[in-house]
């Protein structure tokens, strides 16, 4: 039996799955992450995780294919990843870090949301595609492209952040980036309630949420969904503005499909009949809309891709 193993490096917490060859996962299990001393004890970590499974599992050297790995940060199609601002990893080859501490075992590094497209692409939402856009509306708006059944890096790593699309010129907070107006401020879960706080101050409408001392995205979708004017306001404008960049892509990439994932989309139906009407509205060139899905595998997805780079790497 040939095993791969996924891992998805998270600020927060390192998800670790152990999958057959023909897909199957076998176990998954996850340990805080620790950043300390610029991020080296994760490397020390993931090993020490997986040489565990490996010794529980009597697993020989033999049996595995390799350890793919998702990172939140942007990773060249060198592998060499500049800076991981969330877990303090600069300059650096985290491929070769880890399968140092690995006796050589093959490892293939990729962003996260890239993997997690990977993922979705082979079991997920997108299965049967060859060309998807994942958007995860998180904490901030992230993406990754996959064009023929493979990960589009760019030459810096930077390919497919539509989150730092300009969408909004009028916006006068700035972006993390530093820019403003981007689609990461506006329809990741911090945007959605930023703006729905400010449309609550800009009226005196009657909504569920003035009753709340505080709200988080749950109770904004729920009001939605029982026709809360507000709530609604704040969706549509947002998810008008996520509309109008997959309208964008969607002339420079083509996809076969538009996965949403992320804290967001918990929000369902309602959500993906928001961005179709914006998106249609959006597009001039195209004979007929891409298809756009929620994302099937949710916290699983980075892992689930880990395995599938390694996979892939048989038929390199």
């Amino acid at each position: 039996m040939n095993i791969a193993f996924g891992v998805d490096v998270g600020g927060t917490d390192i998800k670790f799955g152990m999958f057959q060859e023909d897909g199957r996962l076998l176990s998954k299990w996850r340990i805080p992450t620790r950043i300390a001393d610029n991020g080296q004890r994760i490397f020390d970590d993931i090993a020490e995780q997986l040489q565990d499974k490996i010794k529980e599992a009597s697993l020989s050297a033999e049996q595995i294919l390799g350890i793919g790995c998702g990172i939140p940060g942007p990773v060249d199609n060198q592998s060499f990843v500049r800076t991981c601002v969330n877990l303090g990893i600069t300059d650096i080859y985290p491929g070769e870090e880890l399968s140092k501490r690995m006796r050589g075992l093959p490892v293939r590094i990729g962003n996260d949301a890239n993997v997690a497209a990977l993922g979705e692409m082979w079991k997920g939402s997108a299965r049967g595609k060859r060309n998807v856009l994942l958007v995860t509306l998180g904490t901030g708006v992230g993406s990754g492209i996959i064009i023929d059944g493979r990960i589009v890096n760019g030459l810096h790593g930077l390919a497919g952040e539509i989150g730092h699309f300009t969408v909004d010129p009028g916006e006068q907070e700035a972006c993390t980036c530093g820019g403003r107006g981007h689609l990461n401020q506006i329809a990741s879960v911090m945007g959605v309630l930023r703006y729905a706080k400010r449309f609550l101050q800009e009226s005196r409408e009657y909504s569920v949420l003035r009753e709340k001392e505080d709200f988080n995205c749950i109770d904004l979708t729920n009001a939605a969904k029982e026709g809360d004017a507000i709530a609604l306001k704040t969706l549509n404008y947002c998810m008008s503005c996520l509309a109008k960049a997959l309208a964008i892509t969607a002339h420079v990439i083509d996809p076969d499909i538009f996965l949403i994932g992320g804290g967001m989309a918990k929000a369902g139906g309602l959500l993906i009949d928001l961005i179709e009407k914006h998106y249609l509205s959006n597009l001039y060139l195209m004979p007929q809309r891409t298809e756009i899905r929620l994302a099937a595998l949710g916290n699983d997805a980075g892992i689930y891709g880990g395995a599938k780079l390694i996979l892939d790497r048989k038929g390199d």
